[in-house]
């Protein structure tokens, strides 16, 4: 009797264990979590976001700006893309909604115009009496406001003006209506291009019309100034080809040592901890700390970013290798060796067969990572489109080239990821 009563205690005493620790995790857990949120600052962050910054940047992403600019010194007007100084439009060859008026320009937007003149500024809007600006040497004046607009800032150095979309910015010596648009502009073809402009249906009766025109196109896309499409793509290339490069070099390395690091393959305990702990060491750095050493010891390019993931991926595959090798069947290798046949050959005939599936199947996973991994190696070394990305982000107004990339960098990835695919079913599967 008294033996039940212990077992019984003991049962109570290790559900009660059990249950303490059901809840002393989650609460661990709780206070973790509030230890972070006034650690990193959460409700200071959350003050100082800023959502119409961000909404801005959304814009930006797939849309354009257009500047119709007046310099109040010389009286000249210019139209032009934000973004390029390729992207002014010339004489005669302004959108629909620039029309020259007298000596300035009236621009036409949902809502209203504005009279660009040399002297003096006119906005119509539909709802409100005419607005007009006056750039003086000693700021700006303004007329026909009663200072409770509140889509009108002025100041007497500058007077902005939003209406929707559009905006109007005077100062005294600059006057600029600024329209955006939806879509990446001259993404296809230049001002310059004799195909700006036209169609999908004009493009394709002039490449019925005249073969050799379809030539013609696709040089004045691959060679675009605005976009740059050659250079983007053999900047997209490298970065393949720094991925494919430190990927399989990578696997060239780490299997022969593999096999060092393997139990049932090494030849000492000594050597095999060697090529284990040289493993721990590879993988241990970051793939972006190894390039920074590196490119310090061999400069900038592609080449020292295939050496950093090369690095990186000999410690990781090292270790995933020789864990297969040390699971593999030992039976076949045994019937190898009655056989006779020698280190060699069971190897080929004997280990590989077995470790493939895992060695191929970690091998283009990897590769299809490194694909995305040598973006932010790109943007550190200098090669690839990560290069491209981050000059496109320091410029702060070069959004839409940022969103590009970003789309070309995905759609790579996903491409990978099909290749990967099909490759495992025929390798491994077939």
């Amino acid at each position: 009797m008294s033996d039940t009563f212990a077992i019984e205690a003991r049962a109570q005493a290790l559900i009660r264990r059990r249950s303490l620790t059901a809840l002393a995790i989650p609460a661990a857990i709780g206070l973790y979590l509030i230890y972070i949120f006034f650690a990193f600052d959460i409700p200071g962050l959350a003050q100082r976001a800023r959502m119409d910054n961000a909404s801005l940047l959304m814009r930006d992403f797939w849309s354009y700006k257009t500047h119709v600019t007046l310099d109040n010194r010389s009286g000249q007007i210019t139209t032009a893309i934000e973004g390029s100084r390729k992207m002014t439009y010339a004489a005669g060859q302004e959108p629909g909604w620039v029309a020259p008026e007298g000596q300035g320009k009236r621009v036409t937007f949902p809502g209203g115009t504005v009279l660009l003149n040399e002297g003096w500024v006119e906005i119509d809007k539909a709802d409100h009496a005419p607005i007009v600006i006056t750039p003086k040497a000693s700021g700006v004046e303004i007329s026909g406001i009663d200072g409770s607009e509140p889509w009108v800032s002025a100041s007497s150095a500058r007077v902005d003006v939003n209406i929707g979309s559009s905006r109007v910015s005077v100062t005294k010596t600059r006057s600029e209506v600024t329209r955006r648009f939806a879509g990446w502009e001259l993404f296809f073809f230049t001002l310059d291009s004799p195909f700006y402009g036209k169609g999908p249906l004009q493009l394709a009766g002039m490449a019925i019309s005249d073969p050799a025109q379809i030539g013609a196109m696709a040089h004045d896309f691959w060679t675009n100034k605005v976009w740059h499409h050659g250079d983007v793509f053999w900047a997209l290339g490298e970065t393949v080809l720094m991925a494919f490069l430190g990927t399989f070099g990578a696997a060239f390395v780490a299997l022969p040592l593999a096999f060092v690091a393997a139990r049932n393959f090494g030849p000492s305990r000594i050597i095999r901890q060697a090529a284990r702990r040289l493993f721990d060491f590879l993988r241990g750095v970051d793939g972006l700390i190894w390039t920074i050493i590196l490119s310090r010891a061999f400069g900038p390019g592609p080449l020292t970013g295939s050496l950093a993931i090369l690095l990186t991926d000999t410690g990781s595959f090292g270790k995933l290798f020789s864990e297969s090798l040390e699971n593999i069947d030992g039976k076949q290798v045994e019937g190898l060796r009655s056989t006779g046949a020698g280190p060699i050959q069971r190897a080929r005939w004997g280990v590989l067969p077995q470790v493939a599936p895992v060695v191929l199947s970690q091998l283009l996973y990897f590769l299809e990572s490194n694909t995305r991994g040598a973006t932010v190696i790109g943007a550190i070394v200098g090669g690839g489109i990560g290069l491209l990305l981050t000059q496109a982000i320091q410029t702060q107004q070069d959004w839409e080239h940022v969103a590009y990339y970003i789309i070309l960098i995905v759609l790579v990835v996903m491409l990978m990821d099909w290749l990967s695919g099909v490759l495992r079913r025929r390798l491994i599967k077939g």
